[in-house]
């Protein structure tokens, strides 16, 4: 069984994310906590990784698992364009559960699945997640479930649904175990690409930021 790192003890939080880096730089998976919810991560810029994390989901290329960064910069380096709501809500919500969904630079050599062009891009609230992105890059994440079932909250339960398909595993303890039955335990996904044609922003995902403080926030 793959050994799950306790991030609370600081000799395993070393070996756990050294471990967890040369995963990744082989085009391994990996299991980081976030804001959220515990994800399964891979290089974003390594399709063969990336089909690895869909497979070991049972998820198909029509779902691209959206992109983890490590900071601002790193959207303007990845999108195509940024429209001006994307900012002001980069300003409310980040780091934190929010994605964005925009047009993905056309120059950028990777391949997430059918994005249509598209990129989901998020700056997560935790400081394990955030410490693994300033040295990894963005990485490919989708939550550390079997597709269908309930998003995992702990190491242990990213464990027992995908088991030795993931090298390392980084426990931070209990995530989201609180969340609302209005909405869903990840983070709130908004659609911004329709902007540039007119359209309004679309949310995809009622998720951990409530409608409300989205809409307040553009007004």
């Amino acid at each position: 069984m793959t050994t799950i790192y306790d991030c609370t003890v600081p000799t395993e939080l070393l070996t756990g994310m050294r471990l967890a880096r040369a995963a990744i730089g082989k085009g391994e998976l990996v299991v980081i906590p976030t804001d959220t919810v515990y994800g399964v991560a891979c290089d974003a810029f390594n399709p063969d990784a990336v089909n690895r994390l869909l497979a070991a989901k049972g998820r198909g290329r029509q779902a691209p698992p959206p992109v983890l960064i490590p900071g601002i910069p790193t959207l303007d380096a990845l999108a195509e364009h940024v429209p001006e709501e994307a900012r002001v809500l980069v300003k409310a919500f980040w780091p934190g559960a929010l994605t964005l969904i925009v047009p993905a630079r056309e120059s950028l050599k990777w391949d997430l699945g059918e994005t249509h062009g598209t990129v989901a891009l998020r700056m997560p609230d935790d400081e394990i997640a955030l410490e693994l992105l300033s040295e990894t890059g963005p990485l490919a994440v989708s939550s550390a479930n079997l597709t269908g079932r309930p998003a995992a909250t702990t190491a242990q339960e990213a464990q027992t649904a995908l088991g030795e398909s993931v090298s390392v595993y980084l426990d931070g303890g209990i995530r989201n175990a609180s969340a609302s039955k209005e909405r869903d335990s990840g983070s709130t996904i908004i659609d911004l690409t329709g902007l540039a044609i007119g359209k309004e922003l679309k949310i995809v995902r009622h998720g951990a930021i409530p409608d409300e403080q989205i809409f307040g926030a553009l007004s």
